[in-house]
């Protein structure tokens, strides 16, 4: 009988490491969790601010290039023109 009772006893402190061990894992779980959440957070701000900082680069390249230097008047006189084609197909849109 002592052989069943120190199995049982056996049993018992494995089923309880485990407990402990699962609880511990749950528990690293969650903060892994709100770890995840928090970059995910950081990362869609920063895909934010990169949107924006394009938005500014392509306008100051646009600012600059109709400053006109002598380096920027083809991409000046290129980007009036693709200007004035959206403009007349607006204007046809709006007759149609």
């Amino acid at each position: 009988m002592s052989e069943i009772a120190e199995i049982i006893d056996s049993l018992e402190n494995r089923i309880e490491k485990l407990f402990t061990k699962i609880e511990s894992l749950e528990k690293n779980s969650i903060g892994l969790k709100a770890e995840l959440e928090k970059a995910m957070t950081t990362i869609q701000k920063q895909s934010d601010e990169i949107v924006t900082l394009k938005s500014e680069c392509e306008s100051l390249k646009m600012a600059n290039s109709l400053l006109g230097g002598e380096e920027n008047k083809r991409d000046t006189k290129l980007k009036i023109n693709s200007l004035i084609r959206e403009i007349d197909y607006c204007i046809a849109q709006l007759s149609d």
